[in-house]
């Protein structure tokens, strides 16, 4: 096979670039974040926008965040087998926006991983809020999470299965 013929043969491979813009992005605004801030430091931006920083030895909406230090391993290794499952259905390919939730998925949880496996927990800075309420602080790798899972939301909805069987 020809080095001109191996990019072709792969497909999958050119998603690669968006989980990794992804993980650069995530890391780039963190280390900034890290580098300007004190733990618990607000910098209003809008008046429902502010920059913080904060950590998540949790997940999602800081759950399981209370805990002693053993939920860091957990959603460390369910983020690598997240990982392997997503780079397995990428190597099998679908549509555009299949594929690029996917990457989104795979950048954002690569992201999150970093942090966890380097310092024990997530940074996050986004925090969005409203008289007296506030959304949980969220970082670049949660949002690409969370577009990529609404892409595959919509692409579901655009591509559905086989209607069930009578028997």
């Amino acid at each position: 096979m020809s080095a001109a013929a191996a990019p072709a043969a792969r497909p999958w491979l050119r998603w690669l670039w968006l989980s990794g813009l992804v993980v650069v992005l995530d890391f780039a605004t963190k280390q900034a974040i890290l580098a300007s801030f004190r733990p618990g430091e607000q910098l209003p931006v809008l008046p429902f926008f502010s920059l913080v920083l904060a950590f998540n030895p949790g997940a999602a909406f800081s759950f399981l965040a209370d805990h002693s230090g053993w939920q860091r391993w957990l959603f460390a290794g369910i983020a690598v087998a997240a990982s392997g499952v997503i780079v397995w259905l990428l190597r099998r390919g679908g549509n555009a926006l299949y594929c690029a939730g996917l990457a989104l998925i795979l950048g954002g949880a690569v992201g999150n991983l970093w942090d966890r496996l380097t310092i024990g927990e997530v940074v996050d800075f986004l925090l969005f809020h409203w008289r007296g309420w506030s959304y949980p602080a969220f970082n670049v790798a949660d949002s690409a999470i969370t577009v990529g899972a609404a892409a595959l939301i919509v692409d579901s909805f655009r591509h559905p299965g086989a209607p069930a069987k009578e028997g």
